[in-house]
Formats: structure tokens, C-alpha cells, sequence
């Protein structure tokens, strides 16, 4: 039976420009007719990543430099500088029918995605095959020298990481992974948009008599309440991770405690916002993902002079209508909330008193023992 884990929250952010775009303003996007700030999936599914690997000691590299740190790798064992270059290069240029392009830096042509340990294995089969390196690297169109399945297979080791999020490498048949995780653009739950600030910095060295400033400009920040959204496909995880269940129950609590903790670094030091979620509210279904984003459809509008109380209302009310829509327990055998007010929230499921006792609920309920899968 295929089970999902839905995550939802709601959080204030004050100033602040977690995620820009290309001119520095904080992004944005019109929904319901009323101008949100946004945060990119991408932005804090990247940090997300991250708290996840250190957590697990298991690192990957998204990255086009792996020719040269496996050059860097190899001068560092003694190679000469032009044999460790075209080495490099062959890691790239010996993965799949036609290799897998470089661009005159040095760069490959796509972004590979791997695990950080790879890069001494690459090295390795290097100076395994140094003497037909050496043979081969003053050729003009010295095809492919390196052991094509024993790059192949380095490049396309999967972590948990890469399981859990997925990789795109079409130029290596057999490397795509399709990800168990999909993460939503996060969105300002009513009306809002960037606010310019003017600011200045003082040159300490200035003389008494003179005035003015060192440095002058103008920047953009936002502020508000977001909703956030994600969703694990815990079959396909568990798949992905062949069927180690207590490998899969690590990577989806934290995935879901770093889903719930994490925060883009853009800007941190002259904003700091670092704030967590004011509501959580985690779900287990079992016949496909359901996002609670549409109770923000209508802007919500600011009570008491604030707009978190309102949006965990918003989406409460939504839940309970949506839940009456598609059958409530039937497909949804967990569904529970920790908040940091005490509102009444119950349908949202029970509360909890803190994320990590409702992080460990869900966990039991969407990957529970064999036994009592059975």
C-alpha cells in the first residue's frame, strides 16, 4: 500500500530576503488575485539537503567541478600537472556512449550529482590505469581510456540524500532517480510585497570636520507569514532505499525535522530571521498527497494587527472541510499538530507538544514496524 507523508506549516519571517531574484528583489508570485512573497522550492529544499547529510555524515556534491578536484586530487599525489588534467577530463569524457561533455574550464557541461566520497574512488581508478593515461594523453581524439562501467558506476552511487530528493543526468543511462520528496514554493499567506531600504555605512577613519557617509544604497526585504508545503512518497523512499526500513525511518524524520527547522541563509547576517514554524500539522495518506496551500486562495486578513492567528485558522477551517470532501480516516491513517498557541486546532488532527513528538507520531504511522505492516 503506497503511503505519503504530507508536511504543512505556517511561519512568520520578519524582514528578511531569504530567496531573490535575478535583480535582488524577494520573490514573488500573484495568487488569488493578491501579490505573496515567495521562497523557491529549490532554496529550501537545498538546506533541507544539507541538515539531512550532516545529520546522516553522508554527503553528496551537486556540482560541474568533478574533473577538476579529481585533477586536484591527483597533483596532490604527485602527478604532473597536464597528465592529472586529462585525467580529469577522462572521468567525464569515459561515462556513457559519448561521455559526458566538458566545457574549456574544465567544467562539465551538465551537473552531476554524487557522493563526496566518489572523488578518491575516481582518483583511484586513475592511477589504476596511469600507464594508458600516459600513452593516451598526447593524442588528439584519444576516445575513451578509462573503464567506462567502473565510471559509470562511481558516478551513478546513490546516498540517502539523492534517494530521498532525486537526480536528472540524462547523459548516463541508469542514473536518474526519481525522488521520494517534492517540496512546494513557500508563500506569504495574504497580500504583500518587497519594501525598499535605504541604508548607509560610516567611514570610521573620516576626520571630525567631514560629513557624509562611505558607502550609500538601496536594498529590498519583505516580510510576512508563509505557508509551506512538502510531501514524502515513503514507498517510493523506501524503494529507493532497498527496503532498508530503519535507513528509511532515519531519512524521513529528518527530512521532516529539517523541513520544519531549516531556513534559507540568504541575507542572514544583516537580517536574521531566524524564526521556526508557529503550527505544524503532519499527515499520513495513503491514496495520494493532499496540499492545504488553497486555504490561502483568499488572502487572509490581519486580526489583532497580525496575520499568524488568522492563517493557523485559515488553515484548520480548510483541513476540516477538505477532510469532510475526501472521506477523513479513510485514506488518512494519522494526521496530528503541535502549535504554538493553544487555539482550538482539532482538525488538525491531535496535538502534540512538541515537533519531535510529532514528528516521531508520524514516522510510526507511515513507516510502522514489519510486523505490524504485516
Amino acid at each position: 500500500m503506497a503511503r505519503f507523508l504530507d508536511l504543512s506549516a505556517t511561519q512568520s519571517v520578519p524582514a528578511a530576503n531569504l530567496n531573490r531574484d535575478d535583480l535582488g528583489s524577494p520573490k514573488s508570485v500573484r495568487y488569488g488575485n493578491a501579490p505573496r512573497i515567495r521562497v523557491s522550492s529549490q532554496s529550501w529544499k537545498r538546506v533541507i539537503r544539507l541538515g539531512v547529510e550532516q545529520d546522516l555524515g553522508e554527503k553528496a556534491a551537486r556540482t560541474r567541478l568533478v574533473p577538476l578536484k579529481v585533477r586536484e586530487a591527483l597533483v596532490q599525489a604527485g602527478w604532473p600537472a597536464d597528465l592529472a588534467a586529462f585525467a580529469g577530463a577522462q572521468v567525464a569524457a569515459s561515462a556513457g556512449k559519448k561521455g559526458i561533455g566538458t566545457e574549456k574550464d574544465g567544467h562539465t557541461s551538465v551537473l552531476l550529482f554524487l557522493p563526496e566520497s566518489g572523488l578518491e574512488e575516481l582518483a583511484a581508478v586513475c592511477t589504476e590505469h596511469r600507464d594508458s593515461l600516459e600513452k593516451n594523453a598526447r593524442k588528439k581524439k584519444p576516445g575513451q581510456v578509462l573503464p567506462a562501467d567502473r565510471i559509470e558506476e562511481i558516478l551513478k552511487r546513490r546516498t540517502a540524500s539523492i534517494s530521498l530528493l532525486g537526480r536528472m543526468l540524462a547523459e548516463l543511462p541508469g542514473a536518474n532517480v526519481d525522488g521520494a520528496a517534492q517540496v512546494a514554493h513557500a508563500f506569504t499567506t495574504h497580500a504583500a510585497e518587497p519594501q525598499r531600504d535605504y541604508f548607509t555605512a560610516v567611514d570610521d577613519w573620516l576626520g571630525e570636520a567631514d560629513t557624509g557617509s562611505g558607502h550609500l544604497d538601496t536594498s529590498e526585504f519583505s516580510a510576512g507569514v508563509f505557508h509551506r508545503y512538502a510531501t514524502v512518497n515513503v514507498t517510493d523512499l523506501l524503494t529507493n532505499l532497498d527496503n532498508d526500513h530503519d535507513a528509511a525511518r532515519t531519512v524521513l524524520a529528518s527530512f521532516a525535522e529539517h523541513f520544519l527547522l531549516s531556513l534559507p541563509q540568504a541575507k542572514k547576517n544583516s537580517t536574521a530571521p531566524h524564526t521556526v514554524p508557529d503550527l505544524a500539522h503532519l499527515a499520513v495518506r495513503t491514496q495520494r498527497p493532499l496540499s492545504l496551500a488553497a486555504a490561502f486562495e483568499t488572502p487572509v486578513k490581519d486580526h489583532e494587527g497580525g496575520y499568524s492567528r488568522p492563517s493557523r485558522a485559515a488553515l484548520a477551517t480548510y483541513a476540516d472541510n477538505l477532510n469532510r470532501l475526501t472521506g477523513g480516516d479513510r485514506n488518512r491513517p494519522f494526521h496530528g499538530h503541535a502549535a504554538i498557541a493553544t487555539e482550538d486546532l482539532a482538525p488538525l488532527g491531535p496535538a502534540y507538544d512538541s515537533f519531535h513528538d510529532l514528528i516521531d507520531a508520524a514516522v510510526d504511522a507511515a513507516l510502522p514496524a514489519p510486523e505490524e505492516h504485516a
